[in-house]
C-alpha cells in the first residue's frame, strides 16, 4: 500500500483575467468617475458649492466599487 498524498496545484487563471479584466475595470472606472465629476461641475445649482462635486464623486467612487469589486 502506499501512502502518497495526490496534492493538485492551484489553478491559475486565464490571462484574460489576470491582465485585460483589471484594465478594463480601471479604465471604466476613471472614465466614470471623470465623466460624474465634471457633469457634476457643468450643472451647478446655485448655492451648493463644493458639495455637489465632491457627493457625485462619492456615487461613482461607490457605483464602481459595487459594479467591478468582484474583478
Amino acid at each position: 500500500v502506499l501512502d502518497m498524498e495526490v496534492t493538485q496545484k492551484p489553478c491559475r487563471p486565464h490571462w484574460y483575467e489576470r491582465h485585460v479584466q483589471p484594465c478594463l475595470a480601471e479604465l471604466l472606472g476613471t472614465a466614470l468617475f471623470i465623466f460624474m465629476g465634471c457633469l457634476s461641475v457643468l450643472e451647478d445649482s446655485g448655492g451648493t458649492g463644493r458639495l455637489q462635486p465632491a457627493l457625485a464623486h462619492g456615487l461613482a467612487l461607490a457605483v464602481t466599487v459595487a459594479v467591478l469589486g468582484d474583478i
